[in-house]
């Protein structure tokens, strides 16, 4: 709960947020004058969904910890309530439950008001975060490593500096510090992949996916919140309303088609989708079809003298990217917003970067630029598909005798497909207008042979 300066006066978790929020502000609702000051102060709410209760309960200390809310009551740390205790003074550290504070180097988180959640969360805790349970490490690999919940430091199976790197990571997610988490094990992952160390990075994509699978089951953004990250992410100072988005759709450069798709305040504003006909390019140049149609557009809303979207999105990878910003700086545009979403690795890149921006897979900036391009591809393969159906009956009609453009397109309106033309009987034929039985007859002898 936020004041109107944006500050924290209060951080909380319930299984039910609707219910647990509107109880402060029921009319008959006796509150205390603590709370009561409080709610008067409320001026904005934000959430952060999590997929169960035991780990909104280690978000919500952390997240009291990291930023101290005027109105959270603190927990006194003795016997009554358990700690989270993390070994860092240990060579392996480990992390367990305690109600017992002691002055033995060791980290202390909470105390946590809820035993039971606790011991959920630690379950949760050991699968992200694999480190060592035992008291005294044995000499090989117990039951745990082979469940892969540890990392079998006993027998070498991990360094000094990955373990320690993995404690590190766990400090983070208990101090609250999701996105710089993430934002770390992305990094990570990376450099990984880039010096080909695949086991290491799919170890720390796996990781990633965990976190972001909380997220991915249960919450649904809203899109401003989408857009704000996007803008952040971006490095876009001005406000992100309108997104279009291109994408081309060819079959062995056969009735090769583009798309573009307008987004505003991360809705589809579906009466600004546009199709191309790609008129200059034969074969397959999928740089030069994305070069003709963003040209096409933007030359377009120059010459109509319409506003200009505040970003584009290309379906591809840098070299999509960069055909179509070497167009829009010949078309004087240079100064539009231009990204691109490789499908692959879903990197995205940036004409003012060097390096592509990789973004967990929970993030609300990245499931908006998939649900964008996912929308384009989806407009051009229906264009697409429309085309090479009526291709596919146009050339098998300009066969029949008697059968002219007018009379192809009169028989494709009213049968709409060649399987319903096969099925037809002559009166079927004679009931459209211009069509005469001679015609009719060699349509039926065409279908037969």
């Amino acid at each position: 709960m936020k004041g109107d300066a944006g500050q924290i006066l209060y951080v909380g978790k319930a299984k039910n947020l609707k219910r647990r929020v509107s109880s402060y502000f029921y009319p008959a609702r006796a509150l205390t004058a603590r709370i009561e000051l409080m709610v008067r102060k409320i001026k904005d709410i934000s959430y952060l969904t999590t997929s169960t209760e035991a780990e909104a309960l280690i978000y919500e200390n952390g997240l009291i910890k990291k930023l101290s809310p005027k109105y959270n009551v603190a927990l006194r740390d003795d016997k009554s309530y358990p700690m989270l205790k993390l070994t860092v003074s240990e060579r392996f550290p480990r992390l367990f439950i305690t109600r017992k504070r002691a002055e033995d180097g060791s980290i202390y988180y909470g105390p946590y008001s809820d035993a039971k959640l606790l011991r959920e969360a630690v379950i949760f805790l050991r699968q992200m975060f694999p480190l060592r349970s035992c008291g005294k490490m044995p000499h090989s690999p117990c039951l745990n490593y082979h469940i892969k919940q540890c990392f079998a430091p006993c027998a070498g199976k991990i360094d000094d500096a990955a373990y320690a790197d993995m404690v590190s990571e766990l400090r983070l997610f208990l101090e609250g510090k999701r996105e710089e988490l993430l934002g770390l094990l992305s990094k990570k992952m990376a450099a990984a992949a880039a010096s080909e160390n695949f086991e290491l990075a799919a170890v720390l994509r796996g990781r990633l996916e965990a976190l972001g699978s909380i997220k991915d089951k249960v919450v649904h953004y809203g899109p401003l919140e989408e857009l704000r990250e996007l803008r952040d992410v971006l490095n876009i100072k001005e406000d992100i309303d309108t997104i279009e988005a291109f994408d081309i759709s060819n079959i062995m450069g056969k009735a090769s088609v583009g798309s573009m798709v307008c987004f505003y305040k991360g809705k589809p504003k579906r009466s600004e989708y546009r199709k191309f006909k790609i008129r200059l390019v034969s074969g397959i140049d999928d740089y030069a079809m994305i070069r003709e149609i963003v040209n096409r557009r933007y030359s377009r809303l120059i010459s109509e003298d319409k506003k200009l979207p505040d970003l584009i999105l290309i379906d591809g990878g840098l070299g999509h990217l960069r055909t179509a910003v070497d167009e829009l700086k010949a078309l004087g545009l240079d100064r539009l917003n231009v990204i691109s979403i490789a499908k692959e690795f879903e990197h995205i890149y940036s004409k003012d970067r060097k390096d592509p921006i990789i973004l967990p897979r929970e993030s609300k900036a990245l499931h908006l630029l998939e649900r964008i391009r996912d929308e384009a591809h989806r407009f051009a393969i229906t264009y697409h598909k429309g085309l090479m159906s009526k291709d596919i009956v146009s050339s098998g009609l300009d066969e029949i005798t008697g059968v002219g453009p007018k009379r192809k397109t009169a028989l494709l309106n009213y049968f709409g497909s060649m399987e319903n033309m096969k099925l037809a009987k002559v009166g079927d034929i004679l009931k459209i207008k211009g069509l005469d039985e001679k015609t009719a007859h060699n349509i039926i002898k065409y279908f037969k042979k």
